[in-house]
């Protein structure tokens, strides 16, 4: 009943809807905040986040919205994704459906296999993270970096100034690290 009801509510069109999803123990939660303050900061963008998890701390599926707008957001939730961010196949397998026609999707190449559409960005979000910045913690960030990129909704100056305030002291070069090399690494994949 509900799906009905939201099928029928006509959805403004300056709204960006974003999904970063996954498994619990990813960070998509601490993205998501991130993500939300960094767009909402200094700019004149409503920003909402909202998240959801299964049961396990770690393992569970796990996804967090963020809606943009320029206008007053009344509904905090996702109805029709314009970027969807898969970071495990379950989560793509999952949330696919809700993403718009015409939507961005951006995957972690190296947890995913089966894609439903030959459109989409994707980058190893894991396999950089390990290899290149030295954590898996911060594949995350990496993705960060890679959606500043593709949308344009954040500077990465930005994004890098964020991500450094809400990280645990210690970790700043390789989070710093991690987002320059996901949004060089996507604005290679924008040609």
């Amino acid at each position: 009943m509900a799906t009905k009801f939201i099928d029928k509510i006509t959805i403004p069109s300056d709204r960006f809807e974003m999904r970063l999803s996954g498994s619990g123990g990813q960070g998509m939660i601490f993205a998501s905040v991130v993500l939300s303050k960094a767009i909402g900061i200094g700019s004149t963008k409503n920003v909402v986040q909202s998240q959801s998890y299964g049961p396990e701390a770690r393992g569970g599926a796990s996804k967090a919205d963020v809606v943009v707008s320029d206008n007053e957001i009344y509904y905090p939730k996702a109805m029709k994704l314009d970027l969807l961010l898969a970071m495990t196949q379950e989560a793509l397998d999952k949330y696919y459906p809700d993403l718009k026609e015409g939507g961005t999707l951006i995957i972690d190449s190296s947890m995913i296999d089966d894609v439903p559409t030959d459109k989409y960005y994707a980058l190893e979000f894991t396999r950089i993270a390990r290899k290149d910045v030295g954590h898996i913690m911060v594949a995350n960030v990496v993705a960060l970096g890679a959606i500043a990129a593709i949308t344009g909704l954040v500077s990465k100056e930005r994004l890098v100034e964020t991500v450094l305030e809400r990280a645990p002291k210690g970790t700043e070069d390789k989070n710093r690290k991690a987002v320059d090399i996901g949004y060089e690494e996507a604005l290679k994949l924008k040609k």
